[in-house]
């Protein structure tokens, strides 16, 4: 048996997931991009500063190192021609349907075979499929009465209207996350005023950022190794978060320590500030943040900070709690994404016509975050708790990617499609949530957890535990016939 496999999605997890496939001598395989270019969250995000907060040399595929990298943390436009690069030379492009938009799959039990259907109402029959959608593709809007009534210009920090000129106006920031942080010191010098609405601080730790010089790249080029210990130092570093999270309260403590010091430092300017902007939460319970300008940008004389909860939006501007209207011109969201309602807004129903959100009620699951039980040969990339709270997802992606070649190979000789166990991915679940149960995580609020409380993006350990427990095991699925 050849496996026809379709893929939906050309971020890091579709790349990750052919390039994969196409190593194991499987070539009949179709990706469903939406978008005219290949790129996810890096194509979509073009917002001032976009870059990403984990070091380029792990941030990166493991088989693809790349001695040109522009700085240590990459900047968008660097990180999206890496990944058109990636793509051009392991041969990705052929196999994708560019401006093709995927509604929904179902499997069909007398076919054995996943029938996906796309928005332009054809239909793709396949033996695989699999979602590298991901977990950050749609943005988040609070529910905040009125926001249909402002009369100027408001976009998402993920949808990013260039047309709008910020010169000289006033501009709301809502939220303060990953994004805000990146974008707010952007803008700041351009605007009359910016007020920034925050409801939660994040801690934020220094950036060791710098530009690679052409002397850099001559040394990664031709000492190959040198990458290799730049890879492994930064692995070391962000897995450290992990590690002060899960295993060492000491070394939490003393991270919690660097940031109250770093963040006091760059708040000095201006009285007040720090008192605003230090988190009241045990550390580690959100991102923690890596930023040297965000903080000294909210000092600045034109930035005012509203920690006063939003309580909706006029024509004119944001309403405040205490009564207050925040007159602007320009409203910005940087509200973060829908993580924990994944693959939406597909519709996928798999055997006996269970519809896969109806089964994720309660919050997603999936053994080792790729599949769900009642659904053969439908596997998930960057799925459930496979987040990483510290490091970097290329390195989750890199084994999620070997377990799907494991998976078509067998399948590949099985003949028939497989599906996991509900036994052994209850059992699973049961052991990652009772861990999760006793994690930092469960102390605050947070883009981890669903509305009833549940984790269901991050995995509970570490980066490395995650690769190794991860293999595929053929008893631990069953034939459909």
């Amino acid at each position: 048996m050849n496996p026809s496999v379709a893929v939906i999605g050309t971020g890091f997890g579709g790349l990750a997931a052919v390039i994969e496939l196409k190593k194991r001598g499987f070539d009949d395989i179709v990706v469903f991009e939406k978008a005219e270019d290949v790129g996810g969250v890096w194509r979509e995000n073009t917002y001032p500063g976009a870059a990403c907060d984990v070091p380029s040399p792990f941030y990166s595929f493991s088989f693809e190192p790349n001695p040109r990298w522009p700085h240590r943390f990459s900047r968008q436009p660097a990180i999206l021609g890496y990944m058109r690069h990636v793509a051009d030379k392991y041969d990705v492009r052929r196999h994708v349907r560019f401006s093709t938009e995927v509604t929904g799959a179902s499997y069909d039990a007398a076919a054995l075979k996943w029938t996906v259907e796309l928005s332009s109402g054809a239909q793709v029959v396949v033996d695989v499929l699999v979602s590298a959608v991901g977990q950050l593709s749609r943005p988040s809007y609070p529910e905040i009465e009125g926001a249909d009534s402002f009369d100027g210009p408001m976009f998402h920090s993920a949808e990013w209207d260039h047309d709008v000129d910020l010169a000289g106006k006033r501009v709301a920031v809502i939220g303060t996350g990953a994004s805000a942080i990146q974008f707010v010191p952007e803008i700041q010098p351009e605007v009359e005023h910016l007020t920034v609405f925050q409801r939660t601080p994040p801690y934020i730790i220094p950036r060791f950022d710098r530009e690679f010089s052409g002397t850099h790249h001559k040394v990664f080029e031709r000492l190959p190794a040198t990458q290799l210990v730049e890879r492994g130092t930064w692995y070391g570093v962000v897995e450290g978060l992990s590690v002060a999270w899960v295993y060492s309260k000491p070394l939490a403590r003393t991270i919690k320590a660097i940031s109250k010091w770093h963040m006091r430092r760059l708040t000095k300017a201006k009285p007040g500030l720090f008192e605003k902007v230090w988190p009241k939460y045990q550390i580690g319970c959100k991102r923690i943040l890596f930023s040297n300008d965000y903080l000294p940008t909210l000092a600045q004389p034109n930035v005012d900070v509203s920690t006063q909860r939003i309580t909706g939006i006029v024509p004119a501007g944001v309403r405040t709690v205490d009564g207050k209207v925040h007159e602007v011109d320009v409203v910005i969201w940087g509200t973060g994404f829908k993580a924990t309602e994944f693959l939406a807004p597909m519709s996928i129903k798999g055997s006996e016509g269970r519809d896969l959100h109806d089964e994720w009620r309660g919050g997603a699951r999936a053994y080792y975050g790729m599949t769900v039980p009642h659904f053969p040969n439908l596997l998930v990339m960057y799925g459930p708790n496979t987040n990483t709270g510290g490091g970097s997802i290329i390195y989750f992606l890199e084994a999620q990617a070997k377990y799907l070649g494991d998976y078509v190979e067998h399948l590949a000789a099985a003949g028939a499609p497989l599906t996991v166990r509900p036994e052994v991915e209850q059992e699973y679940d049961d052991r990652i949530q009772g861990l999760l149960s006793e994690s930092v995580w469960t102390q605050c609020s947070s883009w981890y957890r669903n509305e009833d409380g549940r984790i269901t993006t991050n995995w509970p350990t570490l980066g490395v535990q995650y690769k190794s427990q991860a293999k595929f095991d053929p008893a631990d699925y069953e034939v459909v016939s």
